[in-house]
């Protein structure tokens, strides 16, 4: 039987549900941040509409705090988003045929979030119509909450404001476990990546210290984390 497109799409907006309520507390975690750091609401909810990426928007907000310069906050959230290419990727692939009009309008709404529903659901919502209802409601959600969260972070007492703060390191905690738990040479390489960070702290810009340690712990990974062989031999430990 064939199902229309507006019933795909519904299918999408539904399986965007549990993202929404991760989103909502996130989203207002960045707003309180971007606000702390000079930005208007206009602003604020504007950024979340264009650029669409919570770490990278929370991570540039900080980095306006701190008084860094424009070349270093592009570098870093270009670094940091360097993943998308290959989840973009994965989606397009997965993804039946269709207009590349539409393929450009939903590479838009690619975000962790996003692509972990696409690419584990079922066969039968392979097509970009599920994928657009899915990002229609994952994108609305996150350009409310941040809306929401800049126009009553000055209303919030201190303690919420402050304990909302620590959301951009459970985003990227949880963006890793599910991977370090079951690959210890990954969970060794995020060890060696924190500490080369916080030695580079103690010579440079907490900024560029970032940046050295990323690239340099990323191009040692190279040469022996194996996602191909750790996975298989998960998938043994577990029969």
């Amino acid at each position: 039987m064939t199902i229309s497109k507006k019933a795909r799409y519904l299918r999408g907006l539904k399986a965007s549900v549990p993202v929404i309520i991760g989103f909502v507390p996130i989203g207002i975690a960045y707003a309180i941040i971007a606000r702390q750091a000079g930005f208007s609401i206009g602003q604020t909810t504007f950024m979340s509409a264009a650029v669409f990426a919570g770490a990278s928007q929370m991570m540039a907000a900080g980095m306006v705090s701190q008084g860094a310069t424009i070349i270093t906050m592009v570098i870093t959230t270009f670094i940091l988003n360097l993943r998308h290419l290959i989840m973009s990727t994965c989606v397009m692939n997965r993804m039946e045929p269709c207009p590349i009009w539409l393929r450009l309008l939903a590479s838009y709404g690619v975000t962790d979030e996003s692509f972990a529903v696409f690419t584990t659901e079922s066969d039968d919502n392979r097509d970009v119509y599920f994928f657009l209802g899915l990002i229609s409601g994952t994108c609305s959600a996150w350009v409310f909450s941040s809306f929401i969260g800049a126009v009553f972070s000055s209303f919030l007492p201190e303690i919420v404001s402050m304990s909302l703060g620590i959301a951009l390191y459970a985003l990227f905690i949880g963006l890793l476990l599910p991977s370090l738990t079951t690959n210890f040479r990954l969970l060794l390489l995020a060890v060696m990546t924190a500490v080369c960070n916080s030695l580079l702290c103690s010579f440079m810009a907490s900024s560029w210290a970032l940046i050295v340690s990323t690239l340099l712990c990323a191009f040692i990974g190279v040469f022996f984390v194996d996602l191909e062989e750790e996975k298989k031999e998960a998938e043994n430990g577990q029969q």
